[in-house]
């Protein structure tokens, strides 16, 4: 019992296996997946969705304060765009527009600005719309559904460029009366727009209209639809042009020129936001749609009369200034120049203000009470005559008398030029306060004219000029003190005109301007500090002031560089009472010294000695082994080359030593000449490593200055060997990372510069309110302008303003009915641009030639060749017959897009010649009637020619005499009677027409014959030949077939001809006469009758059959219809039985056992 061993219990599970605690790392089977399938879709759906938003990475050029975004309404007539401009008018701004036309532009928020235009229902503005819009508010009527305009608006979208942002507005949605048919409406309407624009449009619901706008929580809806949208991705053709909408027009013209012609042309001034890229400071072409082209003469941007609030802070931020609030502040909030609100309306520096009762502005009424505007405006009505010719005179103050003429010999006023005036003054004032030197101003050439020495006596007084120009006997300057002037203009300007006020300055002069009670004369105390502020300062180093003093040939090379640097001028002593009437000359920057020679544009050389230095061949042999052709090698001439050209090298402009002007360092030089001259092989070794250290210098330098940039060689290097590495979407974000930071470098560079030579090189960004002013303009334009039509001013590049022939791939659209015939005007909607031509189209023929075709082909694409403005490639356009509204169908033509532009083209058409054959020689045959001359003949020997039978031939050559005959041979003979063609290429040339559409002067386009006919009521001339005459055809009589007696009888029995011998005698049926009398002619008559009573009731047996029939299949129909509709209720209700008897879980597919 002892040594009995017992099995030890088990050990327990807490014990043995103790709970690991949690690390806090991630547990990957609690984020698996449970379907493998699930996850698979998921991941592609994934993919799907990113590779949808990666594009072809374009600049973004929208500036740091972008325009106005431009909203366009667009909608048939009676739609109710009026109605829903007025309503967001009056969201944003809080003001009631009652005559909304025009871009009206609001502020939204603190950073965007919103400009609403109404598409008026004419085909050219909507065309003219689609390119410019960047969000598109399509009305549709819910009541009445998809109208022409809205299709034919979305298709012109579709081919000229497809903005981002188009939303559906369903209106007259209050007229349904069934909630399920406004239901139904809805769902219709959204699918359809769907299908026209992409799935999952959007599509707002205005219900009705109260107090003549929409429920303002509708319209809030929309409206902040519209404040939160992003910037959709920019299109490629507003992307690479300048354009804007005018939003203000004003004619300019002189008025006399207009008096004199009323149909002269005029300079018309337009103003609106810049959009797109930068428009050009000078000569910009520009395309005013419905106008023509047109250089702008002149363009400067003005102050942003809609300013957001963020502007506003960053202005007031970097002026100083604090914001007041002031009482036009609710303006600054809508800007419409060309709507009429509350009874005011802007046109330029125009204002129109309409009153309800009217004015009365007829002079010749007594005792009427006018206002004092009223009065001034008859005032203003008396005759147009010049100065001087009223019979009355002038009068120019109410007080004065009228003036009716000018005595010559009365005191007019100041014949010459006021000249400073000079007082004493004591010394002490000027050894105390010295006034610090100018910075150098210089004025014109020395020239030997009265006039000028007047005008620069009176501009450049010693005591209004710095040290640097004054005398050398200064003690008399300390007697002299300027006598205080009366005015601002006795004294002059104190800096001669040319010096920069600084803010600082700037600020100063506000705040003496401000006290206008002692405004008369602060401007005189502490004029000696302000001059030292003036003329004291440094101003530091800027990069912008080096481009300006390179090209002032008024300042020497070694004066614009002691400006550039800063450093202090040597006092220069002038005796400036050389001339008798105390003229101040400034010796320009032409008259340099001579130790500046080498700034000159032609240096200045000792023509004797350079011939006697080339004289020598040894000099000129040194010379010859300074290029790469030398021979380097060879001992003796390095050595001679070396002792020969050091004594001359002191001379030479390029070998010497120089020093750079950045850094200070000196180059080159003579260090070097005492060194022991090296050994052959040594100067070949020091030469080779003085070219390596220049090269790694260079190549340093060139980082150094590109270190920004991404065309450095390491860059470079590592882009051509496939080094970078990216991930799933790593690429595509390098490459946008690389256009941002391109166009900051750009930006950091043009910020050094100033606003005019930003301006100069840059030209004017977008975002800028600019006025633009257009010479030779028709008269016709401002007679006929009509504020609702919107102005697109679009920038042309240099290629867009060269005409030639461009070559598209078109097709005609499927809802247009007529197919299109080569030849026909066409009016294309291409670029900014809108014009008619002629278009040739054309199909490739085996890919050897273009074959004309006379009619577009139906549904499929063909080639157009026409005469117009070159435009990229893969620009689309869009095409039309007509503009008029009055065309009942489809106005769109057709669409395409741009292939290719050149300044000629290659189009044939089949030319089949036929001719005949008049002697014939075995295969030999003379053709005649094909040519009219031996000339023409040759042009097509060796040319393969066709019998209509199909005896294939060619041509030899011409006939000596008879002019236009040629011999060929065939491959068979052939006969007189055949016809002979030769089937050739002859090339189409497109008509060189283009007549722009300019539907704001009045256009009137090329019609068809046809058209001028109908017009005109001209009946079309019939040819002769070509009218359809009676066809007579004469009877044809063919002799009967005569066989021979010996032939007939030798032919076998089965062919041998039976003919029937005519009988001479009357046969005994020819002889006899049935004759019915008596009974038989009674019983025929009546078995006649009873057989026609038994025909009419047979009839109307058979239809009253029929009738039966078709109730009968009706009744049967209806029965099987009940019979169906009982079996789908019985199912459905067996269906549903068994449906509530099965579990969940015997949904899967069977293959199982079914369970007891």
């Amino acid at each position: 019992m002892d040594g009995q061993v017992n099995k030890p219990h088990r050990a327990s599970k807490k014990s043995k296996e103790k709970k690991k605690q949690h690390t806090g790392e991630r547990n990957p089977k609690a984020f698996a997946f449970s379907n493998p399938g699930k996850l698979a879709k998921q991941a592609a759906r994934s993919h799907d969705i990113r590779e949808k938003r990666l594009h072809v990475p374009l600049v973004d050029r929208l500036p740091d304060e972008p325009p106005p975004r431009l909203v366009t309404i667009v909608g048939p007539p009676g739609v109710g765009k009026t109605t829903l401009l007025k309503s967001l008018i009056r969201r944003y701004a809080k003001e009631t527009i009652s005559d909304p036309v025009g871009p009206i532009t609001v502020v939204t928020s603190k950073k965007q600005r919103l400009t609403f235009i109404e598409c008026p229902n004419e085909l050219e503005a909507m065309v003219d719309i689609a390119k410019v819009a960047d969000i598109v508010l399509l009305m549709i009527d819910g009541n009445y559904g998809f109208e022409m305009e809205t299709m034919e608006f979305l298709n012109v979208l579709a081919a000229t460029g497809m903005p981002g942002n188009v939303f559906g507005i369903l209106t007259h949605l209050d007229l349904f009366r069934k909630p399920q048919a406004l239901k139904d409406a809805k769902k219709r309407l959204k699918h359809r727009l769907w299908s026209e624009l992409y799935q999952g449009a959007h599509l707002f619901y205005l219900s009705g209209v109260l107090n003549g706008r929409y429920p303002d929580r509708e319209i809030h809806n929309l409206s902040r639809f519209l404040s939160v949208m992003k910037n959709p991705r920019p299109l490629v053709w507003r992307n690479s042009h300048p354009y804007t909408i005018i939003d203000n027009y004003r004619d300019v013209t002189h008025p006399t020129k207009i008096e004199e012609d009323e149909k002269c042309d005029r300079t018309i001034e337009l103003s609106g936001y810049l959009r797109g890229t930068n428009f050009a400071a000078q000569g910009q072409r520009v395309h005013i749609a419905g106008l023509g082209d047109f250089t702008i003469a002149s363009m400067e941007t003005l102050p942003d009369p809609c300013p957001t609030p963020a502007m506003e802070q960053a202005l007031a931020k970097a002026t100083g200034k604090s914001g007041r609030r002031r009482l036009d502040e609710k303006d600054k909030k809508l800007y419409a120049p060309m709507a009429d609100r509350s009874g005011l309306k802007i046109t330029g520096d125009h204002i129109v203000i309409t009153r309800e009762k009217g004015f009365n502005f007829d002079k010749d009424a007594e005792d009427v009470e006018r206002g004092e505007g009223e009065q001034l405006i008859i005032d203003l009505q008396g005759e147009r005559r010049l100065l001087g010719q009223t019979e009355k005179g002038v009068k120019l103050f109410s007080t004065g008398e009228q003036i009716t003429h000018v005595p010559e010999d009365a005191d007019t006023g100041r014949k010459t030029q006021r000249k400073a005036r000079f007082a004493e003054r004591d010394g002490s004032d000027d050894e105390g306060d010295e006034l610090p030197e100018d910075e150098g101003f210089v004025s014109g050439d020395n020239e030997d004219d009265e006039e000028g020495s007047d005008a620069e006596e009176t501009e450049f007084s010693e005591q209004k000029l710095g040290k640097l120009f004054r005398k050398k006997d200064e003690d008399k300057t300390g007697d002299d003190d300027i006598a205080f002037a009366d005015s601002d203009s006795d004294l002059g300007s104190l800096s001669g005109g040319e010096e920069e006020w600084d803010s600082d300055e700037d600020q100063d002069d506000e705040d003496l301007d401000s006290d206008e009670e002692g405004a008369a004369l602060k401007w005189k105390d502490n004029i000696l500090e302000r001059a030292k502020m003036l003329h004291g300062k440094r101003r530091p180093y800027r990069a912008v002031d080096l481009a300006r003093l390179m090209y002032d040939e008024r300042v020497s090379p070694k004066e614009a560089l002691q400006k550039w640097r800063g450093e202090e001028e040597e006092e220069q002593e002038e005796d400036i009472e050389q001339d008798e009437d105390d003229t101040f000359f400034r010796p320009t920057g032409r008259g340099v010294d001579d130790d500046l020679a080498e700034d000159r544009m032609v240096p200045r050389f000792d023509y004797e000695e350079l011939a006697t230095k080339w004289s020598n061949e040894d000099a000129v042999e040194a010379l010859r082994n300074r290029f790469a052709t030398s021979n380097l090698l060879d001992e003796n001439e390095e050595g001679d080359e070396d002792d020969e050209m050091g004594d001359d090298d002191e001379d030479d402009e390029g070998d010497g030593a120089f020093e750079d002007l950045e850094t200070g360092e000196t180059h080159g030089g003579d260090e070097n000449e005492e060194e022991p001259e090296p050994e052959p092989e040594a100067s070949l070794e020091a030469e080779r490593e003085k070219n390596a250290r220049r090269k790694e210098e260079l190549k340093l330098r060139f980082e150094e200055e590109d270190r920004e940039g991404f065309t450095n060689d390491k860059a470079v290097a590592r882009r051509e060997a496939g080094q970078e590495e990216f991930g799933e979407d790593d690429w595509y974000e390098a490459q946008k990372a690389i256009l941002q930071k391109q166009q900051d470098i750009n930006k950091a560079e043009f910020e050094n510069l100033d606003e005019t030579q930003r301006v100069a090189v840059e030209g004017f960004k977008a975002g800028k309110y600019a006025k633009l002013v257009i010479e030779g303009v028709p008269a016709e334009f401002v007679n006929k302008f009509q504020a609702r039509l919107p102005i697109v001013v679009g920038g042309l590049s240099a290629t867009e303003d060269r005409f030639g022939f461009v070559q598209v791939r078109i097709k005609r659209h499927r809802w247009h009915k007529k197919i299109l015939k080569t030849g026909d005007p066409l009016i294309f909607s291409l670029g900014w641009r809108r014009f008619q031509t002629m278009p040739v189209y054309s199909i490739s023929d085996s890919r050897t030639r273009n074959r004309m075709l006379k009619y577009t082909p139906e549904h499929m694409h063909c080639f157009g060749t026409f005469y117009g403005p070159l435009i990229a490639p893969n620009t689309g356009f869009v095409c039309f017959q007509s503009f008029s509204a009055s065309n009942p169908g489809f106005r769109i033509s057709a669409t395409g897009t741009v292939l290719s532009v050149d300044e000629s083209t290659e189009i044939v058409k089949k030319l089949k010649l036929t001719g005949a054959p008049y002697k014939i020689f075995k295969n030999t045959a003379f053709i005649k009637d094909m040519f009219n001359s031996a000339l023409e003949i040759a042009k097509f020997e060796g040319a393969a020619i066709k019998t209509v039978s199909g005896v294939r031939g060619q041509i030899k050559r011409a006939l000596s005499k008879p002019d236009g005959h040629f011999r060929a041979t065939f491959e068979d003979k052939i006969l007189l009677s055949d016809i002979v063609f030769l089937r050739a290429w002859y090339p189409v040339k497109p008509h060189r027409f283009y007549n722009p559409v300019t539907n704001l002067i009045g256009w009137q386009s090329m019609r068809l014959t046809g058209e001028i006919r109908r017009d005109q009521n001209i009946d079309t001339p019939q040819l002769k030949n070509s009218q359809y005459r009676k066809i007579e055809r004469q009877t044809r009589r063919f002799n009967p077939l005569r066989v021979p007696k010996a032939l007939a009888a030798s032919l076998p029995f089965k062919s041998q001809i039976i003919q029937t011998k005519p009988q001479k005698k009357e046969t005994y049926m020819q002889k006899r006469a049935v004759v019915v009398r008596g009974e038989e002619k009674k019983t025929r008559d009546l078995m006649q009758k009873l057989t026609t009573i038994r025909k009419d009731v047979v009839e109307k047996r058979r239809a009253k059959k029929d009738e039966k029939r078709v109730e009968y299949q009706k009744k049967l129909a209806d029965t099987e219809e009940r019979m169906e509709n009982r079996q789908k209720r019985e199912t459905k209700a067996y269906w549903e039985r068994e449906g509530k008897k099965r579990k969940p879980g015997d949904m899967g597919g069977g293959g199982g056992k079914r369970r007891k």
